[in-house]
């Protein structure tokens, strides 16, 4: 079966990488959540996807320049108008809740741009401290970052993060010890995605919003896909299932 992962959370019906967006994508039902990771300026892991605080909140400036306290006194920008009070999280908060559930948890690392030193060597530590080994899953452009998770916990999986064609994916995953790819749906043929499979490797695109292309991936039961919108994807992933087996 095709799992769910919820991009950010579910980002096309909650305000990104917030505990509620984390929330709605439990209650839709999803396998998994996908989520980012930087470092505040005391070295605190916060989940936030731009380098600077400016599109998705009230404030201004760069993540890293920001202490964990200033950081979660900014008001996130709620255009969904849920009405709930939103903040940015620790990850040590998305843990706890994730303590009190089954579902996994794709950690994109944000060191494509901004060099967060111990950024990995944390995120290993706290995985190890709630026991989270076999629900993580690290990924990242910057595939030195994921590297590095590997040889600090080769028990945790690891996918590259890429969004141009690459040639022969699989084998390179396989080189870098990954067991799976990342790569963004548009540059991705279903030819490469079923290549990948045969030879070991899972396959989660990346964003796949398009109800087509749902029923597309699920068809040919590709690992998994990751997405802004859980709920329709588990709506279209039951349809695609009940259509197979003639009902």
């Amino acid at each position: 079966m095709t799992l769910i992962f919820a991009h950010r959370g579910s980002a096309g019906t909650r305000p990104e990488n917030t505990m509620e967006a984390f929330f709605e994508a439990e209650k839709a039902g999803a396998d998994g959540i996908e989520l980012d990771i930087q470092l505040s300026k005391d070295g605190e892991l916060v989940v936030i996807h731009d380098e600077t605080v400016n599109r998705t909140t009230e404030g201004k400036g760069y993540v890293k320049d920001l202490t964990f306290a200033q950081l979660r006194s900014l008001d996130v920008i709620d255009r969904f108008e849920t009405g709930k009070p939103l903040s940015i999280p620790a990850l040590e908060e998305v843990f706890e809740w994730l303590a009190q559930n089954q579902l996994l948890c794709n950690i994109e690392l944000k060191t494509a741009k901004v060099d967060y030193p111990l950024i990995e060597e944390k995120a290993v530590s706290l995985i190890r401290a709630y026991h989270l080994e076999e629900r993580v899953i690290f990924s990242s452009f910057n595939h030195y970052s994921i590297i590095q998770c590997y040889r600090l916990a080769p028990e945790v999986e690891i996918a590259p993060l890429y969004s141009e064609v690459m040639f022969m994916p699989w084998v390179y995953a396989k080189s870098i010890r990954a067991k799976a790819i990342h790569p963004r749906l548009l540059t991705t043929a279903e030819w490469i995605i079923r290549a990948a499979m045969n030879h070991g490797v899972a396959v989660r695109p990346y964003t796949v919003n398009k109800a087509k292309d749902m029923r597309r991936l699920f068809k040919i039961g590709c690992t998994a896909i990751i997405t802004d919108f859980p709920e329709m994807a588990v709506q279209e992933r039951k349809a695609e299932r009940e259509k197979a087996s003639g009902q």
